[in-house]
């Protein structure tokens, strides 16, 4: 039987002036974290939505490069990932992420470059989040009174 996570978000007024909220209330992560159309086209201090994908596929891509290092034998010492999410402003309909970029540097005691690449590339098909940035996205719109 799946399981589900979640976060919310609350954002007030028009997209340009208006601000937001994004909580994570299952994990206790983060509550009430700012954003907007500063924090995410801007400087503005805060977060923003491509960010907190960045940070998911990071950390779900050194958990499944974990995982098949374990599978092939190998025990990492460190994993290190950085998921860097791009963004294109100028798109139909409107701002598209284009694309995730994934850089890891890992110490693996006994693996050869070669197996690494190999691994690494399993991991990243294999990646939870990696296969949700093609699946479809459903809604349920409800207009309060």
């Amino acid at each position: 039987m799946g399981f589900k996570r979640y976060a919310e978000a609350i954002w007030q007024g028009d997209l340009q002036a208006g601000k937001g909220s994004m909580s994570t209330p299952q994990s206790g992560l983060f509550a009430g974290q700012n954003y907007s159309f500063k924090t995410r086209f801007g400087d503005e201090k805060g977060t923003n939505p491509e960010e907190l994908l960045a940070a998911a596929h990071a950390g779900c891509f050194s958990m499944a490069l974990s995982a098949v290092l374990g599978k092939s034998g190998f025990t990492p010492d460190r994993i290190e990932t950085r998921a860097e999410a791009t963004m294109e402003p100028g798109m139909d309909p409107g701002p598209t992420i284009t694309g995730v970029h994934l850089i890891v540097s890992a110490r693996v005691p006994g693996l050869t470059p070669e197996q690494f690449q190999q691994i690494a590339e399993a991991a990243k098909a294999g990646c939870v989040i990696s296969r949700a940035l093609s699946v479809p996205v459903s809604l349920t719109a409800t207009l309060q009174g």
